[in-house]
């Protein structure tokens, strides 16, 4: 793994990082190595005829199996108190025989209550909890089930990184590592980026990180730990890297992940101070703004990589905002009062009632949708949903779905807009287009015979013959307001087979073409990349210069890194007659994209 190498979180960084409160960490006992290295030993799956007539293990065969691990287990001399961390027992005081539940071995103390992450445990845990209703089964000994399951994820995910460094080593030459990240992304179904993230915390961890790696295998960190402690440590070489994390291990597993990411951000700090100094100097360089969906379906904006002075100083100006908001009648908690607050600074506007508005300060209601936001994005809305026939969600670009209130709301407010442009969609019982259409402003000669344009959207045919019975042809769509109708003439987005009606003479594609391209499909055809069509290349499948059409059956978008891809000797991409791209890794994997579904 390369010196310099970091990962930074998706989403901010709490400016709590977390109370501290555990206390005691009980140390491995190193006698105990002998019986863990013999349990690993162990881990290798069974053999499918294994598994034919597998039955759930006995009450007797747990307690055979606990009892021989017992003999080998050193008791623990020192108690503990506070929260306990995954992998270190919740008690010393062992109750044997007091319990007859199919957990018992999982109560305080007990063997599998200290047994590291492994596939074994895995087994006891889910025999124990039968048909899940856990009948019997003491709260002591739930919590002993969880935190067993907890290890056992953890063992899991250690292995799996050892399978991606594996992986990543067995394409050493450079132009086989660059794209060896999609491979993984595309067999997990991930985003490039987490792909580069995993396979970056998979190698630093087995060349940086030898007991990082060793407490996620046994269970005493979790993945999302061991991820904390390999992106600080990024742009240590190994020597300091293991510096760093032997300052942090035995406290990891009870500490907090904001606690962690503290006490692990010092520990570098005092291992390579200049690095640490360099990384934030150079990551300065990446600073922005990113947004994103809330699952709620709101939707964040933040700040990243910024000045720490400039963000403590308009955190203050925000908080000190809030409380005007507050004085001046507007309700909602600190937080709610923060939030409208940073929009009111960002947008130049002010919340407070119309009391206390100072002379000179424009009015802006709270959640109002402002003026002019359809020239920046992409609304997709379902026609049932505008005209009130059904009430199914719209998309939103660079955000995701919106609910169908939301979708009227923001299309009336591009309706007032001048500057927005419609197009109409027309798609198959999947959600994939099969018309299209974009709209021109009505002939002034029709205008005043159509009369006012209705108080919502209205969709019919332009003339009193309408169009044929396929749907496609001449269409009239009226906007809420004073604007003009528009007209909108659907045309067929040919799949299979393909009548070449919108294919260009030479390389280059027309405005028609590329835009009817980017219509079936919205996003880049790589499998894992959503980067809009809009800001791809158009890409021939059959290459141009070998004979390949201009046309949608053999173009498409691709952002240029899936460009580049497709171009590798060890890669392959078929365009199939219905839009769908099949992409062929070197290790021989297909994996399909389709064209985009669309709200429907």
């Amino acid at each position: 793994m390369p010196n310099g190498w970091w990962y930074m979180p998706p989403e901010p960084v709490p400016a709590d990082p977390g109370w501290d409160e555990d206390l005691a960490w009980l140390d491995r006992d190193p006698e105990r190595e002998t019986w863990l290295d013999r349990a690993r030993e162990h881990d290798e799956p069974p053999l499918d005829e294994e598994y034919e007539d597998h039955e759930p293990l006995t009450e007797e065969e747990l307690a055979e199996i606990g009892e021989a691990a017992a003999d080998e287990l050193l008791a623990v001399e020192a108690a503990t108190t506070g929260r306990r961390g995954p992998g270190q027992p919740g008690s010393v005081r062992v109750f044997p025989g007091e319990s007859r539940s199919p957990a018992a071995a999982f109560g305080p103390g007990m063997v599998f209550d200290v047994l590291p992450g492994c596939a074994q445990l895995a087994v006891a845990a889910d025999a124990a909890a039968g048909d899940d209703g856990f009948a019997g089964v003491s709260e002591a000994e739930l919590v002993g089930l969880m935190c067993a399951w907890d290890r056992v994820e953890a063992h899991a995910a250690a292995r799996k990184l050892a399978v991606v460094a594996e992986l990543d080593r067995r394409n050493p030459k450079p132009e086989d590592a660059e794209f060896t990240a999609d491979q993984v992304a595309n067999a997990l179904g991930e985003s490039r980026f987490r792909a580069d993230e995993l396979m970056g915390t998979a190698g630093h961890l087995d060349t940086h990180l030898p007991g990082t790696s060793a407490a996620l295998r046994d269970g005493i960190v979790s993945l999302s730990k061991a991820r904390i402690i390999a992106a600080a440590t990024g742009l240590l070489d190994a020597a300091e890297a293991r510096a760093a994390e032997q300052e942090v291990l035995d406290r990891a597993g009870r500490l907090t992940p904001g606690g962690l990411r503290a006490a692990i951000a010092r520990a570098v700090m005092e291992a390579a101070p200049e690095k640490a100094r360099k990384r934030r100097e150079t990551s300065a360089r990446f600073a922005r703004v990113e947004r994103w969906a809330e699952d709620s379906g709101n939707a964040a904006l933040a700040g990243r990589e910024l000045p720490p002075a400039e963000v403590l100083a308009a955190d203050e100006r925000i908080t000190a905002r809030a409380r005007e908001l507050k004085a001046a009648g507007l309700e909602g908690s600190t937080d709610e009062l923060r939030a409208r607050a940073y929009l009111d600074l960002l947008l130049g506007q002010d919340s407070r009632p119309a009391g206390f508005r100072p002379a000179g300060s424009r009015a802006g209601q709270p959640g109002a949708i402002p003026a002019g936001f359809a020239s920046r994005v992409t609304l997709t809305v379902p026609l049932v949903t505008l005209t009130r026939l059904a009430g199914r969600p719209g998309e939103l670009s660079g955000l995701g779905p919106v609910d169908p209130w939301l979708a009227r709301d923001l299309a009336g407010a591009a309706a007032r807009n001048p500057k927005t442009t419609w197009c109409v969609t027309v798609t198959d019982q999947h959600g994939h287009a099969i018309g299209h259409g974009c709209a021109r402003p009505e002939p002034k000669s029709h205008r005043k015979r159509a009369g006012p344009g209705p108080p919502g959207f209205c969709f019919t045919p332009a003339s009193r013959d309408g169009p044929p019975g396929s749907g496609y042809g001449t269409w009239r769509l009226r906007t809420p307001g004073p604007g003009p109708g528009l007209i909108i003439t659907l045309d067929p987005v040919a799949t299979d087979p393909c009548d070449h009606r919108h294919q260009a003479k030479g390389h280059d594609p027309g405005a028609r073409l590329r835009h009817l391209s980017q219509v079936r499909h919205a996003t880049c055809t790589g499998p894992v990349c959503r980067r809009p069509a809009a800001q791809c290349d158009h890409e021939h499948n059959i290459p141009y210069e070998a004979g390949g059409r201009t046309c949608l059956c053999n173009t498409g978008p691709k952002c240029r890194h899936d460009h580049r891809l497709k171009q590798h000797p060890k890669w392959r991409v078929d365009q199939l007659p219905d839009g769908t791209f099949r992409w062929t890794t070197p290790s021989g994997r297909t994996y399909d994209t389709e064209p985009t579904r669309y709200p429907i």
